[in-house]
């Protein structure tokens, strides 16, 4: 068998179909909105990697802490023989874990939307790692998921504080999808930004560098290349607000002045008043006993809690019920 499959169980054309449907809902929606799954381009990705670099952008460095730190505890209390990772992306992190969990480890089952992701990914995994089998799927986790045939205990990796990006009802979904393939003994091991002073929490994600307003201002960008709308990103300010209600940062774009964004393939004009605000982004963050009460909704048993030192960020390891 090859050490590298590679399965699509995402429609070729899905993409293009849900970024036309999200655009037409959100932009006439009010107030107005589109999901953050559009950020990431090409152009974006790179954004963001730029970002994980940033010194106000504690999560991925925090994250990583945890990882190096606990790695070989993770693999000593799961057995793991298969390791599943929603959202791999270049499974940069994921290397920590992987060399843990060997040499009972039999697969990694990276899920991506973007083939070219999971490809690179997996080239540079295996000229390191030989004895590895990668069985990749192209597929959108929040569409549920189909994973497939590998031996068993398996752990499902969802890292970097992603489930945050996620409404409540969506991510009571979502952990349920995810328990509805687990057996018992089978485990989750889940990211978690943690709720911290609202001035940290602010400059993560309004870094003085402009990096972030740039990924904000992509999405733009994207939906007049991919749809032709006729919209400027000059023409908006990027908004971080730190929401103590919810406990969650919001992303906005805050249109400059008086504009009609024009997009004639989906018959649409959509008006922004000066200083009308686009929601691109929720990142809630968490409490343990919060975390705790969410996976025991969805049959999952919180049995591990770790954080960086300075207690920023949070990996968790549950068990199938």
């Amino acid at each position: 068998m090859s050490p590298f499959q590679l399965t699509r169980t995402l429609p070729e054309d899905a993409t293009d179909a849900d970024l036309r449907a999200d655009v037409l809902q959100g932009l006439t929606s009010m107030p107005k909105e589109l999901p953050p799954k559009w950020f990431y381009d090409a152009r974006g990705s790179e954004l963001f990697e730029e970002i994980t670099r940033l010194p106000e952008y504690y999560p991925t460095r925090a994250e990583r802490e945890i990882l190096i730190a606990r790695a070989p505890r993770i693999a000593a209390e799961t057995g793991a023989r298969t390791l599943i990772e929603l959202g791999s992306g270049s499974s940069e992190k994921t290397r920590h874990l992987i060399d843990a969990l060997l040499p009972a480890l039999d697969t990694y089952v990276p899920v991506d939307v973007s083939a070219s992701a999971l490809t690179g990914a997996a080239e540079a995994l295996l000229a390191e790692r030989p004895g590895l089998r990668i069985h990749a799927l192209i597929a959108d986790f929040t569409r549920g998921l189909e994973l497939p045939a590998a031996p068993g205990p398996r752990l499902v990796a969802f890292l970097g504080g992603t489930i945050g990006n996620l409404l409540p009802p969506e991510r009571r979904a979502f952990l349920t999808s995810v328990r509805a393939v687990l057996s018992p003994g089978d485990a989750l091991l889940l990211g978690t930004d943690l709720v911290k002073d609202e001035a940290t929490l602010v400059a993560a994600y309004d870094d003085a560098a402009g990096v972030t307003a740039a990924f904000n201002k992509n999405v733009l960008s994207v939906i007049a290349r991919e749809l032709g709308a006729d919209v400027n990103p000059a023409d908006f300010d990027h908004v971080a607000r730190w929401d103590r209600e919810h406990e969650w940062i919001e992303m906005r774009l805050r249109a400059r002045h008086a504009l009609t964004v024009k997009i004639p393939e989906l018959d649409l004009a959509a008006p922004f008043a000066a200083g009308e605000e686009m929601r691109t982004e929720v990142s809630a963050k968490f409490r343990q006993e919060g975390v705790r009460a969410e996976l025991a909704d969805a049959e999952l048993e919180l049995t591990h809690w770790w954080t960086d030192r300075e207690g920023r960020f949070a990996l968790s390891l549950s068990k199938a019920r």
